[in-house]
Order: C-alpha cells, then structure tokens, then sequence
C-alpha cells in the first residue's frame, strides 16, 4: 500500500486492524491454554470495533483533513506492512499475549503522534489527535479487561 495521504494512513490503520483479528482469531483456535483462547477471542472482537471505529473515521472526517499529504513523514516513520499471520499467538500464556498486543498498538500511536507533530493543518491535526486518543484508551480499555481474565 502507497502510504501518501492521512486517508491512505487511515485506510492502513483499518487493514492493521483487520490483520490483527484475523491473526488472533486463528491463533486463538490453535493455542492449547484456556485463558489464552479466551483472551485471543476477546482481542478479536476489540479489534473488529476497533477496525470499525477508524473506517468510520474514513467516512465522516474532513476532507481537507484526509487529504493531507504526509508522505515526506513516513519515511522518517516507516509503516510496517501486514500479511500474513505466522501465528505468534498460538503458543503464548495472556501475559505475553497482551503484551505483543500493547505493542503493536503503541507502534501505531507513535505513528499518529510522529504525523500529528509534523503536519500544520487544523484539521489534519484533530483528526490525527482524535484517532490517536481513541487508539490509547481502547488499548487500556483491553489492558483492563485482560486484567479482569487473570483474576478469575
């Protein structure tokens, strides 16, 4: 994917998204610990509203705000491209289920706080703000929800 404009980052966030349900939902099928199938399904289902969340975001932000360049940002920022899933989940406990989870989030929100410091529209900026800000509580909103799993 050609990664030029805020809407090509956004369409990218959506496929991040994507590709990590995808992921964890197969992962989740072979991972023989009960608590881990558990948390794998649970972070599909996140990932699924979450993937909805930024499409969403795709079809009602500003167009100006979309249509920001951000290209000369990128490089600075690579964007990791996903495909296919070596299960890296079938054999992890929650703890490092969550944690490779976290990780993959905090790499996306550094992408939108690398973009939001870069670009100058106002526009560009709330949306890169918003988007950010939705990323960050979501992955504490799954923190705390894996947290409750561990206490049962």
């Amino acid at each position: 994917m050609q990664i030029e404009t805020i809407k090509d980052v956004l369409s990218w966030t959506v496929d991040f998204h994507k590709n990590l349900k995808e992921c964890v939902t197969h992962c989740s099928k072979q991972n023989q610990d009960e608590r881990a199938r558990m948390i794998l399904s649970y972070v599909s289902g996140h990932e699924a509203s979450l993937e909805r969340m930024v499409e969403g975001f795709l079809n009602t932000a500003n167009l100006n705000a979309l249509d920001t360049w951000c290209y000369d940002y990128i490089g600075k920022h690579p964007i990791v491209e996903h495909g296919h899933c070596d299960s890296p989940f079938k054999e992890l406990d929650t703890d490092h289920i969550m944690e490779k989870v976290v990780n993959h989030h905090e790499q996306v929100i550094e992408l939108y706080e690398h973009l939001y410091s870069r670009v100058d529209i106002d526009s560009a900026k709330e949306l890169l703000e918003t988007v950010k800000n939705v990323e960050e509580n979501e992955i504490k909103r799954m923190v705390q929800t894996a947290n409750r799993f561990s206490d049962m």
